[in-house]
């Protein structure tokens, strides 16, 4: 059974540090201290995966469309193909296994003249996804600070 992903159910994976049963776990020998390993989760695992990106790609876009401040920007865009871009974009800058294969964001954006206005409504659109699905303030920081640097490669181009 698919696992289903509702605002509420979508919870950032927890990173709980394992106890791990090392003799001399903590100790100090000579001069070298040795500490148990806590494991480090990519953005992508502690944002839950594919699976959990799709869902909040899914909710964005449709706060995209229900926003008049740039609604009309994507008013002829392929929406599948778009939310496949989203997702394989999010997932790559998260540190997942995707790949995103489409075009640069200067190329793609070249001649559309788009304003700090549109800019700052559409990561206010992600931002209300992310909320509402509890992505912790940590994980949606480090998103869009990954995903913000695109904005000079974005607005008035």
């Amino acid at each position: 059974m698919p696992i289903r992903h509702t605002p509420r159910r979508f919870l950032v994976i927890a990173t709980l540090p394992l106890a791990l049963a090392v003799a001399g776990c903590g100790e100090t020998t000579g001069t070298t201290t040795m500490a148990a390993a806590t494991p480090q989760l990519s953005l992508y695992e502690r944002l839950g995966g594919k699976p959990a990106i799709i869902a909040v790609v899914d909710d964005f876009i449709g706060n995209v469309a229900a926003d008049a401040r740039i609604n009309g920007r994507f008013a002829g865009a392929d929406i599948p193909r778009l939310k496949a871009s989203l997702v394989d974009q999010i997932c790559e800058a998260a540190g997942g296994p995707c790949t995103y294969t489409g075009p640069d964001m200067r190329t793609a954006h070249a001649g559309m003249g788009i304003t700090d206005g549109e800019f700052d409504a559409l990561v206010e659109d992600l931002v209300r996804s992310l909320d509402r699905f509890a992505v912790p303030a940590r994980e949606r920081d480090e998103l869009l600070g990954a995903l913000g640097g695109m904005r000079g490669d974005i607005v008035g181009i």
